[in-house]
């Protein structure tokens, strides 16, 4: 088969213009260069200006002089068990039974009666009777129909 040969066709010398697309990626690295000094150069400013001023308290309250630290260890334990089965001494406190003693303390206010302040007659129902004082109310006012 002979070779196909079209002589109007030439191959072209370049598509792009490498020059202009060399310079245009030199003046981009420049940019970013200076666009990082610029902003070093500012992040120094304001680390200087406000350097002073973040190790301001927390609080305005002054700590009364009098206020302890309280005693090492300032941590409470977590019940451990020893090998003969011993927890620990009785009087030490952990984060289960503090726990243990809030929701028993709960419990008697919430199913006990008792005062909550005797020099003004403010009483403390159990939550059951608290429930039927407020229903029967609502019946009385008519707020609510059977």
């Amino acid at each position: 088969m002979p070779e196909i040969v079209n002589p109007e066709t030439h191959h072209e010398k370049s598509d792009v213009n490498v020059r202009a697309l060399l310079w245009s990626v030199v003046i981009f690295i420049l940019f970013a260069g200076a666009t990082h000094l610029v902003l070093y150069l500012q992040f120094q400013f304001y680390r200087s200006k406000f350097r002073g001023k973040t190790n301001a308290p927390l609080t305005a309250v002054a700590r009364p002089p009098d206020a302890a630290v309280p005693p090492e260890p300032r941590l409470q334990p977590f019940v451990t068990r020893n090998v003969g089965g011993a927890t620990n001494p009785p009087m030490t406190n952990t984060p289960v039974t503090d726990m243990e003693q809030m929701r028993a303390a709960e419990e008697q206010a919430l199913h006990t009666p008792g005062w909550v302040d005797k020099q003004r007659g403010i009483v403390r129902l159990p939550i059951d009777v608290a429930k039927q004082l407020a229903v029967q109310r609502l019946r009385q006012t008519g707020a609510a129909k059977p």
